[in-house]
């Protein structure tokens, strides 16, 4: 790719996150989603991985998604509509959540269906905190989506946490252990909602599947 066409991939992404972007509905129960007239990117990633944070990074808005210190706070799926052009799609976190067994297996069921069954989901945005990298719950969620055939992308979050030494090996390693995965989007971006790290980048992503 050439500098001038990553440059516009660069703008195509920065004017699709400058514009209109708005929660639509929380999604309790299969039977509620929305009408599939938009294309959807899904952002998933284990409970406190950083996923809201990175969500009001990406589109500059403060309080767009709800970010919580407490895991496992987002327990719905949460649609966000960005005009005529796309959704983002919030998925509940997996792993560690203060909630009963029986109210994280009625969101991991319905997380499931909706990775599964969804006609317009174009792309997973799988988060991977750079501090920790892979671990087993990741690794499952990536083996259920290379079996559901459902492109999926991983993104390093919180990568200003680490040495810039720690983070160039945790993403070399990140894209070994993709390689060979056959619904893997080769790219893998580390971010920093903090500084800004990649944010340009995935958003240049996500504005080609609008």
């Amino acid at each position: 790719m050439t500098a001038e066409e990553e440059a516009e991939r660069i703008e195509r992404g920065r004017l699709l996150f400058a514009g209109p972007i708005d929660f639509e509905l929380g999604v309790a129960d299969m039977s509620q989603l929305p009408e599939a007239t938009l294309n959807e990117v899904a952002f998933a990633g284990r409970s406190n991985v950083g996923k809201s944070s990175l969500i009001n990074a990406l589109t500059n808005r403060l309080k767009l998604a709800r970010a919580s210190t407490e895991p496992g706070r987002t327990r719905e799926l949460n649609f966000f509509r960005m005009g005529d052009q796309l959704r983002i799609v919030d998925l509940p976190g997996y792993g560690y959540a203060k909630a009963p067994k029986s109210e994280i297996g009625r969101w991991t069921k319905l997380t499931r269906d909706y990775l599964r069954g969804r006609p317009t989901l174009k792309r997973v945005i799988l988060l991977i905190d750079s501090r920790h990298g892979l671990k087993p719950d990741d690794k499952d969620v990536m083996d259920a989506l290379d079996k559901s055939a459902v492109n999926y992308q991983l993104v390093l979050t919180k990568a200003d946490k680490i040495k810039p030494t720690e983070a160039d090996a945790i993403q070399r390693a990140t894209e070994a252990a993709i390689a060979k995965r056959p619904a893997a989007h080769p790219v893998v971006i580390a971010t920093s909602s903090e500084t800004g790290l990649g944010i340009e980048a995935l958003r240049a992503e996500i504005a080609a599947l609008a």
